[in-house]
């Protein structure tokens, strides 16, 4: 019963690919209005955000004995892993502004960000021309001030790619792209499609956010005692149409993309990549935005 609408899909998808390499703007255009509904989002609730996310060092000894595990490599120790009061904090709170304001689906899809969802308005249309909807992936990256450097790091899963569908039994692929950086670099094997084409016809183009909240460190004696929020950065990172076929970002900006953390005898499925937030800047000034608490 799975395969039933897998002509259509196949169809629809390579029809919506050669409209959005041709008008590649309509992709910049939605990716534009939606960083400017996250930035209308925080503004907006921006007393409630950071009214929640410090909530969490307010609840000190409720959590003290027990604290997060830290994710990191060589951790120093009086840093606290906040990434789940980023996730907490924003993640529930844009998905209902979405809702509020757009028609809304949250399709279910295997792997991906975190908060993601598909929003729906005849303003989208209007941007889009041959579909009214589009599927935003956000991933809250939570930073304090020993790691606020100006880049994210990204996971295959969470950037998408050339999207070639050829065979339709063979379904999409990606091309690889390079993490180059000074010193080595790696293939990144971004891992969603550019578009996708739902079962019910909708065609949703996948645009791709980074939210950075920073956090800030208040010790009393030497201990730390709470990481309230000190600023957010907002990155929009471009759709995979944009960055490998037209206006090919990745030809023009190499180093958009720079290896990552990961050991690179992990699974080259797995391994992630840097995006630069300067270069993001390079190539559309509104695609990082910063937010001083």
């Amino acid at each position: 019963m799975f395969n039933q609408y897998k002509e259509m899909q196949f169809v629809e998808y390579n029809k919506a690919v050669i409209y959005y390499n041709i008008n590649y703007t309509k992709l910049i255009e939605i990716e534009k209005f939606v960083m400017n509904e996250i930035l209308h989002f925080i503004d907006l609730h921006l007393p409630e955000i950071t009214r929640d996310y410090n909530e969490a060092s307010y609840l000190y000894s409720f959590w003290k004995n027990y604290p997060p595990l830290d994710r990191g490599r060589s951790p120093i120790g009086d840093q606290y892993p906040w990434i789940e009061v980023g996730e907490q904090v924003f993640g529930n709170k844009l998905s209902r502004y979405f809702a509020a304001n757009f028609g809304i689906k949250d399709s279910g899809l295997p792997s991906g960000s975190d908060d993601r969802c598909i929003i729906s308005s005849e303003r989208i249309k209007q941007i889009l021309g041959i579909t009214d909807s589009v599927w935003v992936f956000i991933d809250i990256k939570s930073a304090g001030p020993r790691d606020d450097f100006n880049h994210a790091v990204m996971s295959p899963y969470q950037i998408s790619g050339s999207g070639i569908w050829k065979d339709i039994n063979n379904g999409v692929l990606n091309d690889p792209i390079k993490a180059s950086g000074k010193k080595t670099s790696h293939d990144f094997l971004c891992s969603l499609s550019p578009i996708y084409v739902l079962s019910d016809g909708t065609i949703a183009p996948l645009v791709t956010f980074a939210i950075k909240p920073v956090y800030k460190m208040i010790h009393e004696n030497g201990v730390n005692v709470g990481q309230p929020l000190n600023k957010i950065k907002v990155a929009s990172i471009p759709n995979g149409l944009l960055l490998t076929q037209n206006p090919n970002y990745m030809e023009e900006h190499p180093h958009l993309f720079f290896p990552g953390k990961d050991d690179k005898s992990k699974d080259l499925r797995k391994i992630r990549a840097r995006v630069s937030f300067d270069i993001l800047k390079e190539i559309d000034g509104w695609r990082i935005k910063e937010i001083h608490i």
